[in-house]
């Protein structure tokens, strides 16, 4: 696998002020190296997908454009375009309904990340300044929304099957965060909870960007069901590498501070995990120590770093890592019923990078 660029810009967006903020600037997305003509018609198709995306943040005045455009202009993976066109090629291929599908999955994931930053106070995103340290909290929320509508109108012209699609992926992302916010209820598993707030939150979407490359590729019934059901659980698993890496990355590479998550008080599967083992009598007296810091003040970076450091360190986090990889495993499994293929194969290896990460 490889990250191919499918930008050329040179720098990201910049602030009222006029200084770019630093950061990365192009979009890159793992692809298969081991088929040239399964890679080139990726490469092809996510570099059309990006010039579709910049018309799309760029769609109306100056002074909407800049806080819209912001997080595109910042980069990113663009795992979910790179999805739809590879899920694509298990049939007919890519396709003016398939570009367009995958250009509104990728508009609603960034609308989504100007509600979060703002839901965790984040203030970098991809390396750059959050809109809301740009801008503010009501600009951003306006800026999100305004990207989810040109989501909706860019899926408004595939159908209505596509538009039910969008709306209960919509509706999931809403509920995710909702159970997120609220947290288990009594009775609720909190570890369980968690993997439920994340098929909400991260799988969805990721399952929609599988089924519209699919379904717009001509696969139906049961074929089709398995490349949702594989969708879902490759984005739970990306969601619970990163509640690791969160802990074990630099700010370099994360694009934000480690722990961001600790700091706010949002659950991550290594503090569950470590939860759960003080429930059951398990644990061990750093882990207690790691849970009384974590029930402390982290509001200064030196402790904060100093407990991201502690609990990166404890045994619980390879636990979460073979969570994360069991349930990699568990999306490839999906896909036994399709015939072999070159894309079929390719899935797998997208499934692999995901926790490939963690090594």
């Amino acid at each position: 696998m490889t990250d191919v660029t499918t930008t050329g810009d040179t720098g990201a967006p910049a602030s009222p002020g006029g200084a770019p903020p630093a950061g990365p600037a192009a979009a890159s997305a793992p692809l298969p190296t081991n088929d040239p003509e399964l890679e080139a018609a990726l490469v092809d198709g996510l570099a059309e997908i990006e010039r579709r995306l910049e018309a799309a943040v760029s769609a109306t005045s100056v002074l909407d454009d800049a806080p819209s455009s912001h997080l595109l202009s910042a980069g990113g993976k663009r795992m979910r375009p790179a999805l739809a066109l590879l899920a694509a090629q298990l049939g007919t291929g890519t396709s003016e309904e398939v570009l367009e599908a995958a250009v509104g999955v990728e508009l609603t994931h960034l609308a989504s990340l100007y509600h979060d930053d703002v839901m965790d106070s984040a203030a970098t995103r991809r390396g750059v300044p959050t809109a809301h340290e740009v801008w503010g909290n009501s600009v951003a929320i306006l800026a999100g929304d305004l990207l989810f509508a040109r989501a909706s109108q860019t899926v408004a012209g595939l159908g209505p099957v596509a538009v039910r699609i969008q709306a209960e992926t919509f509706e999931r992302l809403c509920v995710g965060q909702l159970h997120e916010t609220l947290g288990p209820q009594e009775g609720d598993d909190p570890v369980e909870h968690h993997i439920g707030v994340l098929a909400g939150k991260t799988g969805s979407l990721i399952a929609a960007a599988a089924h519209y490359g699919a379904m717009f590729a001509g696969l139906s019934g049961e074929e089709l069901r398995a490349v949702v059901e594989y969708g879902e659980r490759v984005g739970v698993a990306f969601q619970l590498a990163d509640d690791v890496l969160d802990l074990t990355s630099s700010a370099e590479v994360l694009g934000k501070t480690p722990g961001t998550d600790l700091r706010e008080g949002v659950p991550t599967m290594p503090v569950l995990l470590l939860q759960r083992r003080a429930a059951d009598g398990r644990i061990d007296d750093e882990g207690t120590a790691i849970l009384d810091a974590l029930a402390g003040d982290l509001g200064s970076p030196e402790a904060l770093e100093a407990v991201v450091a502690r609990l990166a360190a404890h045994p619980v986090m390879e636990e979460a890592r073979e969570m994360a990889r069991a349930v990699a495993a568990e999306a490839v499994a999906q896909l036994d019923v399709l015939p072999d293929s070159v894309a079929k194969r390719a899935l797998g290896e997208f499934a692999d990078v995901v926790v490939e990460r963690l090594a």
